[in-house]
Formats: C-alpha cells, structure tokens, sequence
C-alpha cells in the first residue's frame, strides 16, 4: 500500500466518516397503503432497505401505519422579464403524513415537509423545461423520502392521544 493511500485512509477514517446504516424506527413492521401516490413505493422501498422496519400487505399485520395525508405539486411564478413574460418559476413538492398504530397513539404525529426548488425559464427551450421540470420533481420525491426515514428514525414509540 503507498504511503499516499495509508494517509487517505486514516485521514477518512479519523473525521469520523461511516457509510449510511440501517435506521433503528420504534416499530417492527410498517404498513404504507397503496394509494399513497407517487412517493409510495419509494417509500416502500427505502423502509424495506434502510430500516429495521419490514414493510407488510396489510394494516392487521402492522405495528404501525404510515398514512399519507396529502401530496400536492406546484409551480408558481417567481419572477417575469421587463416585456411580461416568465423567467424563473418556483417548483413546490408538499408532503403530509402520519405514522400511527391503528389504536389512535402516534408515533410521528401528522405533520407536513415542503420542498422547493427554482428554475429559470425560457420559451425557446419549452421541451428542454420541461424535461428539467420533472428531473427536479423525482429529485425533490428522492429527498422528501430521505426526510420522511429520518423523521421515522427520530420516532419516539407509541403515546396515548
């Protein structure tokens, strides 16, 4: 092993760098019912992987249910040219849920996270927007299903209402 490599390796492994594990949530398994969208099945897939959390069929065989209260896509424009028309818009990803145990106790009570995003606008380039457009939004779903599994990993067990 070079003298450069042994440096690199203890440098890494003395800031304290460890790769992404298994998030420990209060719960063992999880039901996310199927009509919840877009974000469902990464959802699903996320839990079933980066958590202890077995994600089941059905809400019976669950500890713990991970409703989806809303998911609403908006855009909005943010600023306009001196002739009138739009130059950047405003991409808005809006997720409400809730993580209970089907008795009323919650684990993460109902709560909402927003993502936003800007992009530039040109009308020359309509297709190539668009494209972008909905690059930003998978992107935007990507993260608000890393926020959702820390929110989940910071969960405290089941409280009476």
């Amino acid at each position: 092993m070079r003298p450069s490599c042994a440096l690199l390796c203890l440098l890494v492994a003395a800031c304290g760098f460890q790769l992404r594990g298994s998030a420990d949530v209060p719960f063992k398994t999880l039901f996310v019912p199927s009509v919840a969208g877009g974000i469902g099945l990464e959802l699903k897939r996320n839990i079933q992987a980066g958590t202890n959390a077995k994600v089941v069929d059905e809400a019976k065989q669950a500890e713990a249910v991970l409703d989806i209260l809303e998911e609403t896509r908006t855009k909005e424009i943010l600023s306009l040219t001196g002739t009138g028309r739009v130059r950047e818009f405003q991409l808005r990803y809006r997720v409400g849920f809730r993580v209970h145990d089907g008795k009323g106790r919650d684990f993460v009570p109902a709560n909402v996270v927003t993502l936003l995003r800007d992009i530039s606008f040109n009308d020359t380039d309509v297709l190539a927007k668009e494209s972008e457009e909905q690059l930003l939004y998978r992107d935007m779903q990507s993260d608000m299903v890393q926020q959702i599994l820390r929110r989940l990993a910071a969960a405290k067990p089941a409280q009476a209402p």
